[in-house]
């Protein structure tokens, strides 16, 4: 943040005439204005008043280690860690994190203050110019509310149409994990399949982007099916935020779609009659959906469950098996490396393994199978369980807020070669 300082010098110069005939006197002014001086504050300081050290945390480094590398003594170090230690403790600085050293403009530039910052936002100072003290602060925060739409085209993908048009690829993790997690496969996305999206940037020290902070509404066409999302609080106790459709219904299933993020590809589908090169092209059922994605790539339980499987066969490779009620189970084959145990409770979205190539397999991909009263089917064929509809109270709260954004969304023009929204709003800014 900058603030600048205006210096007024004011000449004055009188130049009396004494006149004989009507004693009269005439006084000029002659006004100069020096150039405005800006002033560079930053955490609170101004930091003119410094020699300003930045870096960040290297392996090795402590507190104490970068003060004294700085030409300050151990007396004083120990010193400011004792009295700052109820408000921070200074062994938690991490690797790769920045900080700021505020110096004296002495020929020691002596350290006055250390500011830490754990994120992008926070910082923590400890200012030891007089007394030592040490607090915790936040950097001013802007909120911009855009509007964005595309259209995706042969042979590409949502992530290809933002870069395009330079919006952030959030936009589409947002929308691929979630919103449309339960209803859209982002991998199986068709020529033609169109968005919009109400979205708020948000920015640090009003001009540091920060990337897309909320998805406030959006509607996603695909397969010429529109799919309405709107922000919503379903639970104000728990503070739980939802996104329900333009009938009021929770855009949350049972099951995930997929059990690899955004990023993913469907590379072979349950397929009872397929055949197969590895075994002479004899017809040999898959019943299973293989997602392709690096190796390494997290696994997500693809709903909450139980464990009953975290094991390795000669066919599935390394493997888990998840039960998710009486009705429905999971099963997660040919991972790198699994990452939950047999009895362990599992929640949607939790990581339960790496994708590999273990077992009978022919590249780095995960195999998802589903049971369905203990038959193995297609998952993309399961009418499967909705969330728990939200009650009728809250049903009439949430359509009068809705009506007007959906209205609002429908107004946004959406063509092929659309160009960013040139009009923006700013919601609120936190000083």
């Amino acid at each position: 943040m900058q603030l600048k300082r205006s210096i007024w010098f004011v000449v004055l110069t009188a130049t009396l005439w004494a006149c004989k005939e009507d004693k009269t006197e005439e006084i000029t002014e002659d006004i100069a204005v020096i150039e405005e001086v800006e002033e560079h504050f930053e955490f609170g300081f101004n930091l003119d008043d410094f020699i300003v050290k930045r870096d960040t945390i290297k392996s090795g480094d402590s507190f104490g280690v970068i003060l004294e590398r700085n030409n300050l003594g151990y007396p004083k170090i120990f010193q400011i860690a004792e009295k700052a230690k109820d408000s921070f403790d200074i062994r938690r600085l991490q690797v790769g994190k920045p900080y700021t050293l505020l110096c004296a403009k002495d020929s020691l530039e002596t350290p006055q203050s250390f500011i830490y910052q754990p994120n992008k936002i926070d910082y923590v100072v400890i200012d030891f110019q007089d007394s030592i003290q040490a607090y915790n602060g936040k950097k001013p925060i802007k909120y911009v509310e855009r509007e964005a739409s595309g259209v995706i085209p042969q042979g590409s993908g949502i992530s290809m149409v933002l870069d395009k048009k330079g919006l952030s690829q959030r936009l589409a993790n947002k929308m691929a994990n979630d919103i449309y997690a339960w209803t859209i496969d982002f991998n199986r996305l068709q020529p033609g399949d169109r968005f919009k999206v109400i979205y708020t940037d948000k920015y640090i020290d009003d001009s540091v982007y920060a990337g897309v902070d909320q998805v406030k509404a959006a509607y996603f066409e695909h397969n010429k099916k529109p799919f309405y999302a709107f922000e919503f609080e379903t639970d104000s106790v728990k503070g739980v935020i939802d996104y329900l459709s333009e009938e009021g219904k929770n855009l949350r299933r049972a099951f995930l779609k997929s059990p690899i993020k955004f990023g993913g590809r469907v590379s072979s589908r349950y397929n009872l009659k397929r055949r197969i090169a590895h075994y002479g092209y004899r017809v040999k059922a898959h019943r299973g959906t293989d997602f392709a994605a690096a190796n390494g790539t997290p696994i997500l339980a693809t709903a909450n469950g139980t464990v009953t499987k975290s094991s390795y066969t000669r066919g599935n490779g390394k493997y888990v098996k998840i039960r998710h009620n009486a009705t429905y189970e999971t099963q997660y084959l040919h991972m790198s490396k699994r990452k939950v145990k047999v009895g362990q409770f599992v929640k949607q979205g939790d990581i339960i393994g790496l994708v590999g190539n273990t077992g009978s397999s022919a590249g780095n991909h995960v195999c998802y199978r589903f049971w369905k009263n203990g038959k193995q089917v297609d998952p993309f064929k399961q009418k499967l369980p909705e969330a728990k509809p939200i009650s009728d109270s809250l049903k009439v709260k949430f359509l009068d807020y809705m009506v007007p954004i959906k209205q609002r969304l429908d107004k946004i023009i959406l063509v092929e070669d659309s160009l960013p929204p040139e009009t923006e709003e700013t919601l609120s800014e936190i000083q």
